[in-house]
Order: structure tokens, then sequence, then C-alpha cells
């Protein structure tokens, strides 16, 4: 199969389709960890969808001989796997024993993570990438809420976190997602709620699975209910956190989980919550600029 490259000549970047354009360049180069012009070529060739143009990048044709490869890359990448199967080689795993976060499949228990993961910070991305997906592995929650998640980003959970359906609030720029653990979460229906008056692209995403009870109008934070644990009080923390470069001290709590107890047939209650993301990674930077949360729940029947 012959293989033909067009030529598209560089777009106005004073234009707004310009930005848009040199914006998605980067995100590519970044993700694919090649210069701008292989980006924009594989962008080109497909409509400039990010996602698209991804799969062309890391899934060749199969006609496609081993020997003649693609600009920027050294060797072929490695076939796609489950991310909840994958052995983790980054800092964080050998810090944290996972036999003692191991989900619990008995119904006993529900887990979810919430974080931040910055996807507009380009620097250092894939293996920023590589070491939230980590913490995901490691402790295989049911639900994931993301924030500040990009069309790269995105393109690589699907690909590693084959056992998780996403849904997402968006398609361009950035946006929030929610994962759901097939074999524990069912999947009724979702929506989106634009926020009209909103300067950085804002919705609600909401998504409806499998409830248990009514729920009334007592709305409780997790953290005040199990006694504001010092540990996990702030979640953006510029002191330990050096990934923004920020030289004023300034600790917040960013990043918040908000619950309601089931009014009958069953009851959910906080156990516990943690901070993710402490440990920096090989590249001397963390996953994102915030912590991220993980909060496991007892489900009494």
């Amino acid at each position: 199969m012959e293989r033909v490259d067009s030529v598209v000549a560089a777009p106005d970047e004073g234009e707004p389709e310009g930005k848009r354009r040199r914006l998605l360049c980067e995100n590519f180069a970044s993700v694919a960890r090649c210069d701008a012009g292989v980006a924009q070529c594989y962008l080109a060739e497909n409509d400039w969808e990010m996602e698209r143009a991804l799969n062309s990048y890391f899934e060749p044709p199969v006609e496609e001989s081993a020997e003649e490869g693609r600009p920027g890359e050294a060797s072929p990448p490695a076939a796609c796997v489950d991310l909840t199967s994958e052995e983790t080689t980054d800092s964080t795993s050998s810090k944290i024993n996972p036999s003692e976060n191991t989900q619990q499949e008995d119904g006993s228990m529900f887990s979810l993570i919430t974080w931040n993961i910055d996807g507009l910070d380009l620097n250092s991305l894939q293996e920023r990438a590589r070491g939230v997906c980590s913490y995901l592995t490691l402790y295989s929650p049911d639900v994931i809420f993301l924030q500040e998640v990009i069309p790269p980003y995105y393109s690589y959970l699907k690909k590693r976190a084959r056992s998780y359906e996403i849904i997402t609030g968006h398609e361009e720029g950035y946006f929030t997602a929610i994962m759901l653990k097939k074999s524990r979460v069912k999947l009724k229906s979702q929506e989106i709620i634009p926020f009209p008056s909103t300067k950085m692209m804002r919705n609600l995403l909401c998504v409806h699975v499998t409830k248990c009870g009514g729920l009334p109008d007592n709305i409780l934070d997790v953290w005040e209910f199990l006694g504001k644990p010092k540990h996990c009080q702030y979640t953006w923390d510029t002191q330990m956190n050096s990934n923004l470069g920020i030289s004023a001290a300034c600790k917040l709590r960013f990043d918040r989980i908000f619950f309601r107890a089931a009014a009958e047939e069953g009851h959910i209650i906080p156990r516990s919550l943690d901070l993710l993301g402490l440990e920096k990674l090989d590249c001397g930077r963390f996953p994102s600029d915030h912590w991220g949360l993980l909060c496991n729940l007892d489900v009494i029947l």
C-alpha cells in the first residue's frame, strides 16, 4: 500500500482557526512525541480531528512495513492494553501497598476518585498521564471524575482504561470526564447542562447510574463528615507542589466531594478520604498541580 502525504499551508496564527490548529499541533506533538511538522501532517490528513489523527499515528495500516516506520518515532508503540491489568513502573507504585487498597467486588464498598489532572499544562504531559493512570490502576475505583481533560488525554485514557466507560462534557478544548467501571456501575443515562455565561468552556456533566433509594435534601461535605482530617485538607498547595512554579505560598481546598444519604433501602457512608499524586515522577514533576481525592464508602444494605 502506497502512502501519499499531503502538504497543507500553515494557517495564520493570528486568526481563531489558526490558533485552534496551532494548539492541536502542540497537543498532538506532546502526546505522540514528534515534531510540529509531523503533527500538522497527521492532523491535516484527518481533517484536524485529534482522535482520528492519533489513531492514524499510533495504528498504521497493517500493509505498512515495519522497517519504514514513522517520522519522529524510534520504535513502534506497544499494543493497547487494559489499564487495570497494566503493571506500573513509575515511582508511585513502589511506595503504596496495593494489597491494602484492593477494590472489593462483593458490593460492601464503593470507591471514587476525583482529580483535576491539568491537561492544559503540556510540560511532560505523557509521563504525567502515565502517573495518573498508575493511581487509577492501583486503586481501581468504581467511578472516576476528571477535570481539565484535553482531547489527547482523552484518547490516551480510551486506549489504556478499556475496563471503564468514559463520558465527556466536551470534545474540544478542555472538559470534564466521568469514568464508570463496567463491571461495577451500570450507565442509565447522561446529560450535559450548559452554562450560557461561562467564558471558560464549562458545563455540568451529569451521569445517571443505578441508584439506591430516594435522595433527601441533606447534602454533606465528605471531608467535614469525616472530622476534617488534616492530611487531606488542601488539594492545591503551592508550597508542596512545584508544577506551576508559583513562589507565593497558597493552600486551598479547591476539590471537594459531597454526598446525600439514601432515604430508604440502603445507605452509603463515607469511610475514608486520602490525597493522590503526592509523589514526584521521574521527570521531576507531579502528575498534576492539584492533588487527587480518593474516597472509600461503605455500602450498608
